[in-house]
């Protein structure tokens, strides 16, 4: 590689360390990193690590919370011409063992409190050559600084392409073992090129924006929001973990302007004690993905941050925002509200039956993408990558349908579609439809579960707000009318609160099991 792209991570943030050097890049737990700072930190990262005599491309992983010294190792790694795994420290052992195994990772980096789980697996991990614990000092990221302790600061030569591999992002395994989706620096610009060439501030990063990053950074929605920020010169507010609390004082405190969160995050947020106009002042606009937004959460959004709402649609493979529901048009109750949101400039989509042709408006199918910054390929296995991808179109694994006005509405992943009797039943639907038929719902999963006579039968697992009760049969009867009588679930199960993984998306796969015979009601 010869010259420097300017598309590229690293050329972007030379750039900023030589437009705006004391402009904060990093803040967390009171420390704040410049942009000059980051800059040579990195480069210091990045000869440490060329030292190590890893090839071009080979894998780096990291297991551990958010810090500075994260996007540091981040960053650095991207420099060195290596790619970057991080790890979720939420994993078990043999997830975590699957993931390096996966990635063929060389270098571990890892903090203290999980370095029992490094240890372990070492020995069945031959290529791993190397750990590095990050925290074994007084400072935070006392390891990490000695390791790296002496390399030069100056930039490590060489050049960059847009199309680059820089990260390996691993998904999150709700429906099997997670895969490598392998990502490029040209992933972190086109999305706001597009925007920029319209002239549309749908969702937007501007220089003197505070985002939080509240999604972590181990997940490819809390990393895309990261690089967003920092290719266009902002400050990220960097929490090791996402404490609702902690997040209302971080945006009350360092006047944040813009977050990316899931819907169940931003009703954490907004339940807190602190929370109100006076905290939430400085916001401009709220960003959300992940799940849709019920209408009630979504009046609460609109009334108590007082800022505007946007909401994307994405996924790892993707890279970046495909749709968005824009700031005009969330309007609770409103046509266009249940929607994903229009195709964002740059992209396409289209909805696929299954001999893979286009179906008319309205018509329910695959949702199939076509956008520049999708991902490279799922690392190590091209079988899974081919049927990913064809032509060039990314074939999501959600069902859902276009508008006569363009607009999608996704109707639940592919795989989360029960067959009732011959009957495709999409579980969001449902589930928007028991929080509209009962102010008692605070939260709830619809899924399918095993079924002599019908194959598969609907099941509720129902959160019940704090003071209200209600009974399974009394929330099928309030369903009567609303949807299909064959969609109504059968049976009901009330839980204090629902699994989630860290980005906040239910664990379907823990509800399907054949519920306990008394939770059960059989219509």
């Amino acid at each position: 590689m010869t010259g420097q792209d300017p598309a590229t991570i690293t050329a972007r943030l030379r750039l900023h360390a030589r437009q705006r050097p004391d402009h904060p890049a990093i803040i967390c737990e009171g420390r704040q990193v410049t942009y000059a700072r980051l800059d040579r930190e990195s480069n210091r990262t990045a000869h440490a690590l060329r030292a190590t005599g890893l090839a071009p491309g080979s894998r780096v992983a990291y297991l551990g919370r958010e810090s500075e010294h994260y996007y540091d190792l981040v960053l650095g790694v991207i420099k060195a011409g290596l790619v970057m795994v991080p790890v979720n420290w939420r994993l078990t052992a043999p997830e975590v063992d699957h993931v390096l195994r996966d990635s063929g990772a060389r270098l571990l980096f890892v903090e203290p409190q999980f370095r029992h789980i490094a240890d372990a697996l070492r020995e069945e991990l031959p290529e791993l050559t190397e750990i590095v614990v990050t925290d074994d000092g007084p400072v935070r990221g006392s390891g990490f600084l000695a390791w790296k302790a002496g390399r030069p600061e100056t930039e490590t030569g060489g050049g960059a392409s847009t199309d680059d591999s820089i990260l390996q992002m691993y998904t999150s395994g709700t429906t099997g073992l997670p895969k490598g989706v392998v990502l490029a620096h040209r992933t972190y610009f086109t999305f706001q090129d597009g925007m920029e060439r319209a002239g549309l501030d749908w969702i937007d990063w501007l220089p003197d924006d505070v985002a939080l990053i509240s999604f972590p950074g181990l997940h490819s929605g809390g990393m895309a929001w990261f690089m967003f920020n920092l290719v266009a010169g902002a400050t990220s507010v960097v929490m090791p973990i996402f404490i609702p609390e902690e997040a209302v004082r971080l945006i009350a405190e360092h006047r944040v302007t813009t977050t990316f969160c899931a819907p169940a995050m931003l009703q954490m947020m907004l339940d807190e004690p602190a929370a109100g106009p006076e905290a939430f002042a400085s916001l401009r606009k709220v960003t959300y993905g992940g799940a849709p937004m019920p209408a009630e959460l979504m009046r609460r959004c609109i009334d108590e941050f007082g800022s505007e709402l946007a909401q994307m649609y994405a996924s790892a493979e993707t890279g970046s925002v495909v749709t968005c529901l824009t700031p005009a048009e969330h309007v609770p109750g409103g046509p266009k509200a249940l929607s994903a949101g229009r195709v964002c400039p740059g992209n396409e989509i289209r909805i696929l039956d299954g001999e893979g042709k286009p179906v008319a408006p309205g018509e329910i199918g695959q949702i199939s993408v076509r956008t520049p910054a999708r991902f490279v390929e799922y690392w190590g296995n091209p079988a899974a990558t081919r049927e990913a991808l064809d032509d060039g179109w990314l074939k999501m694994p959600d069902a859902g349908y276009l508008d006569e006005d363009g607009y999608l509405f996704v109707c639940d992943r592919i795989n989360d579609m029960i067959i009732v009797a011959g009957q495709n039943i999409y579980p969001a639907e449902v589930e928007n439809a028991l929080r509209a038929a009962s102010p008692a719902v605070a939260d709830v999963v619809v899924v399918g579960v095993r079924d002599d006579r019908f194959g598969e039968i609907t099941k509720a697992v129902v959160v019940l707000r704090p003071g209200h009760e209600v009974t399974g049969r009394q929330l099928m009867v309030a369903l009567r009318g609303r949807i299909a009588d064959f969609k109504i679930p059968t049976r009901y199960e009330f839980v204090d609160r629902l699994p989630r993984n860290p980005t906040g998306k239910v664990l379907r796969r823990e509800l399907r099991d054949p519920i306990r015979p008394e939770a059960g009601v059989r219509s």
